[in-house]
């Protein structure tokens, strides 16, 4: 990671109210997709990490029993909460949480896990040890929406900034999830730097 978590923290809480309104179309489309491939049931409960201001939280609410938003920036969360109060949503809880320390319940169980646009982040051994705390949370899915290469980047490009973003190859990540028993069933190219994985879980947790 290239910043500290609290240094991330305070950037996205500083540009939290106008964060909605500054997202590219590859962003949208990318949120949207997350959204479409999550496909929550009505029983079902969706972990969001980086949660930011709820674009996909939020959404998949209106279909999931329960939502646990999980983000490191209380600015982002705050606007989240208002979003979710506008809605008239109440299974959608805002919550601290980290990739690798999520906190989230050992016993409530989780579904689906979601993320979009944050996972970049992290360096590729940090996005290995996230993906495998994802998978410990017992999803059968997990759908990742990312800055991610298919190919060599574009600097000029404007999805990758290399004094905050730290992007892997879509073959590093989907790698990450075939070693955490989880089957990679969809990658979708939204640009040569924007991937959506979908990974089903194939192999049982040990008891």
């Amino acid at each position: 990671m290239k910043k500290t978590v609290a240094e991330h923290a305070e950037r996205f809480s500083e540009k939290a109210a106008e964060y909605d309104d500054s997202k590219s179309e590859e962003y949208h489309a990318c949120a949207s997709l997350v959204i479409d491939h999550a496909a929550p049931g009505p029983d079902d409960v969706v972990l969001d990490l980086g949660a930011g201001t709820g674009a996909i939280a939020l959404a998949v609410a209106e279909d999931a029993e329960r939502v646990l938003a999980r983000d490191i920036s209380e600015g982002m969360m705050d606007e989240g909460r208002r979003k979710a109060d506008e809605r008239g949503l109440d299974n959608v809880e805002f919550a601290y949480g980290e990739f690798r320390g999520p906190e989230v319940d050992p016993d409530r169980g989780v579904d689906v896990v979601t993320s979009n646009f944050a996972l970049h982040h992290l360096a590729d051994d940090e996005k290995r040890e996230a993906i495998r705390v994802m998978a410990e949370t017992g999803a059968r899915r997990i759908v990742l929406g990312d800055v991610a290469f298919f190919e060599a980047p574009d600097p000029d490009e404007p999805f990758y900034s290399p004094e905050v973003d730290d992007p892997a190859t879509v073959g590093t990540l989907v790698e990450a999830f075939t070693a955490e028993g989880f089957a990679v069933t969809a990658v979708e190219r939204v640009h040569d730097q924007v991937a959506v994985i979908v990974a089903e879980r194939i192999r049982e947790l040990p008891a």
